[in-house]
């Protein structure tokens, strides 16, 4: 790691606030049925998030439709409260996977290293498939935007390799003048 890299970190938040929208149409469904559904993937960010000293401010579970993703993407940047959001789920190549397609206009600058590492990474754990992995990152109001896939170990895989690891320091950046 560069001398700057070392410094930037070192003057970077150690903890922030997360917000967390899971896009998932048959669980949302579920949610609005009053069903109970499980949700590895939130639960795993959840508790993964709260193991490395940071805090969950914000949960919602959202169907896979742009218009509302776009809303509570914009609910959550405009909260006092967050500082990072995850998306998760939504990110695959199926005609029903738009949360790419949702956020990514809300974006002022993407950080295309994020997507083309993390296809690297899953590359190198699951083969071939991971030409269809779709990830995003990003800023906007001065706030760092993930979109991870949503399946548990894409979860894993892109909170311990990128977004602990980045997030304080993507977040210092984005908030200077």
């Amino acid at each position: 790691m560069s001398e700057t890299s070392i410094e930037h970190k070192a003057e970077a938040p150690k903890t922030v606030n997360f917000a967390l929208i899971m896009c998932s149409s048959s669980r949302y469904e579920k949610l609005t049925k009053g069903e109970h559904f499980d949700d590895p993937s939130g639960d795993l960010i959840v508790q993964t998030l709260r193991k490395n000293g940071q805090r969950v401010v914000f949960r919602k579970v959202l169907s896979d439709d742009r218009d509302m993703i776009q809303r509570t993407m914009m609910k959550a940047l405009k909260s006092r409260k967050v500082d990072v959001v995850i998306t998760c789920g939504g990110t695959g190549i199926s005609p029903s996977d738009v949360t790419i397609e949702a956020v990514k206009p809300l974006l002022e600058k993407e950080i295309e290293g994020f997507g083309e590492i993390f296809r690297l990474i899953s590359y190198e754990e699951i083969g071939s498939a991971a030409i269809l992995t779709r990830a995003l990152a990003g800023i906007s109001m001065k706030k760092v935007i993930f979109c991870i896939p949503g399946s548990p170990q894409s979860v894993a895989l892109s909170l311990e390799k990128l977004v602990l690891p980045e997030a304080g320091h993507i977040l210092k950046h984005a908030r200077e003048e």
